[in-house]
């Protein structure tokens, strides 16, 4: 299993290469590059950290994922996420909020922070780059029990990643009367 630890701030680098399995999916110039399409004109470029340290918006992320055909369907919290297809997706992108530190001092500024979430070999992997390890959230049942829990919080988000083709068909929802 592949699982990038938590390096400045270049959690959305981590969770695109946590998520795909492969060190070499995306690198930091990469997703630079990313910023510089997006906001061409920019001197100070709004998608990432002032410093270009990384700390890399979602426009960021949806940009990188299209390299791989993939999409970022942000997730409707008010449904459950029973109503995903986890068959028919990659995996997850969850974004929360995470406290700003410098050494062990706590600043009080607030920052975004990205982890994927993934099936390998038939459990769900939560491979936040923070983590010193992965953390095995289980089966489908438990991940979603534990996917619920983290959007009972008005500051997290979800997004659901699958391929394009997934998308335009929304063969990732189940109707409403198929929920697992």
């Amino acid at each position: 299993m592949y699982h990038e630890k938590q390096q400045r701030e270049l959690c959305a680098l981590h969770a695109l290469n946590n998520l795909f399995q492969d060190k070499s999916s995306f690198s930091k110039s990469q997703l630079d590059q990313i910023c510089q399409n997006l906001s061409p004109n920019e001197y100070i470029n709004p998608h990432r950290s002032i410093l270009g340290l990384g700390n890399y918006d979602v426009n960021v992320i949806i940009a990188a994922l299209h390299m791989k055909d993939c999409e970022a369907i942000w997730f409707d919290k008010r449904k459950d996420p029973s109503r995903i297809d986890t068959s028919k997706i990659v995996g997850f992108i969850l974004n929360v909020p995470s406290n700003y530190k410098v050494g062990f001092v706590k600043l009080p500024i607030q920052r975004r922070h990205w982890i994927a979430i993934r099936q390998i070999n038939k459990e769900y992997w939560n491979l936040d780059s923070k983590l010193d390890a992965p953390q095995c959230l289980g089966d489908e049942s438990s991940m979603l029990q534990y996917l619920r829990e983290q959007l009972q919080s008005n500051d997290k988000e979800l997004f659901v990643i699958c391929t394009g083709e997934v998308d335009k068909s929304q063969q990732w929802l189940l109707p409403d009367n198929e929920q697992r």
